[in-house]
């Protein structure tokens, strides 16, 4: 994200709450009454329709038992503390849809409308719990969408039942999903167009499927992951695909407990995939031994992209980047670049970046070849330039956050040059 998209967040109409000092959005929900509203739906509803620059809304940790509706753009949904700012609502699909006219518009935890673009979900825990209520793992949605451009990053989200994950803009849908947790049955991520995820983790508790994509609206439609990790029950199935669909798996560890079953069309599906057996692997790995199914098979793919080329604007087809627009919306530093282990890194000189946190001021920059990195400047640009650096080493960087309340130490990375 460029300097002056930080610094030009706009806090909008501060009437509306009662901001802490330093404290970077433009309205505060809590329910002991230190915010302006005790419900976060109360917060949404807010929002001029009619609004053009971001609005952070931030949500004080407690448990929000609440069913939520988005019918904005440009809204940011930020918790205090992933683990503890819950919303937690039950609701089961089936039971929704026969009382409100097949319409899946109020069917999940979170419902994002169609009309709604450039959403984004933080630092916070959203859980359908109908299924631990009352013992149905049918489909059950903790979010559920029709908008674009909708990003999720460090957050949990779990549904006891299939769909967890449910965006359906099947005609022009993008996603970016980071550092998040998802939990859930059947096909419990499950995209329709476009969606990078990177860095997440993925838990099933079913025999079916764990991620699903469709992409049949256009041939360029792909699901990417990137360096994350899949789990579940023993014999969890890793995919499927009803629909034609495009998955690209980079750099993935499969537990022990995955089965040896590749992607598959399910019988029920009565339409063939039209542009055929669509599924990419690269560098992917399972504990205990990997399957032949999920062998390096880039070369395949159109165009036979190699590992370097697949990242954010080429999932998206260059008509997205949310890792250069992303806001400063978590409470700490965030999305280093070059990521955290990196290696085969150019030693000709480095551009780091990285995400501010919400409330930053300004940032402590810590570099060098050792795990405490020398303290190398303090600036308030997200961005340092290394100069030239020596092959076949590792460097170590950390970027602590200044703001009006104190220092926050960030993650210590790494890297390593070619």
């Amino acid at each position: 994200m460029t300097t002056h998209i930080f610094h030009g967040l706009i806090i909008l109409c501060l009437c509306w709450s009662q901001i802490r000092a330093g404290e970077n959005a433009a309205v505060v929900v809590a329910q002991d009454g230190t915010g302006k509203y005790r419900s976060i739906q109360q917060a949404l509803d807010a929002v001029p329709p009619d609004h053009k620059q971001l609005i952070i809304i931030f949500v004080k940790n407690g448990i929000y038992n609440e069913k939520l509706f988005i019918t904005r753009n440009n809204i940011a949904l930020v918790g205090e503390d992933r683990d503890s700012t819950r919303i937690i609502f039950p609701e089961l699909r089936r039971n929704w849809i026969k009382d409100h006219d097949s319409s899946d518009w109020g069917a999940a935890t979170i419902n994002i409308d169609s009309s709604a673009a450039d959403i984004t979900l933080a630092n916070l825990t959203v859980h359908n719990n109908y299924g631990s209520l009352y013992g149905v793992h049918d489909h059950q949605f903790a979010v559920w969408g029709l908008g674009t451009r909708i990003t999720i990053i460090r957050c949990t989200i779990i549904s006891d039942g299939g769909d967890a994950l449910s965006l359906w803009n099947k005609p022009r849908g993008m996603y970016y999903h980071a550092d998040c947790s998802f939990e859930g049955w059947v096909d419990f991520v499950c995209p329709r167009g476009w969606c990078y995820i990177t860095d997440c983790s993925f838990f099933g508790h079913n025999l079916s499927a764990s991620i699903w994509h469709d992409g049949e609206t256009d041939e360029r439609q792909k699901f990417v992951v990137q360096y994350s990790t899949f789990d579940g029950v023993p014999g969890f199935p890793l995919g499927r695909n009803h629909l034609d669909g495009q998955f690209y798996l980079l750099h993935c560890i499969f537990s022990r407990t995955m089965a040896d079953k590749p992607f598959y069309r399910p019988k029920s599906s009565k339409r063939p995939w039209l542009w055929g057996d669509r599924h990419y692997y690269y560098n992917c790995h399972r504990v205990g031994g990997d399957y032949a199914w999920f062998s390096d098979n880039l070369a395949a793919a159109p165009g036979s992209p190699r590992d370097s080329d697949i990242d954010v604007r080429w999932t998206f087809d260059g008509r997205w980047d949310p890792e250069e627009t992303m806001p400063a919306v978590l409470p700490t530093v965030f999305l280093p670049k070059p990521r955290d282990a990196a290696y085969r890194v150019s030693a000709d000189g480095l551009k780091l970046t990285w995400i501010p946190a919400r409330n930053a001021l300004s940032q402590n920059i810590y570099f060098g070849k050792n795990e405490k990195p020398e303290f190398a400047g303090s600036k308030k640009e997200t961005f340092f330039l290394t100069g030239k650096l020596e092959s076949g080493t590792t460097y170590y960087w950390r970027i602590d956050e200044v703001t009006e309340n104190g220092t926050i130490a960030g993650p210590l990375w790494h890297f390593t040059t070619n």
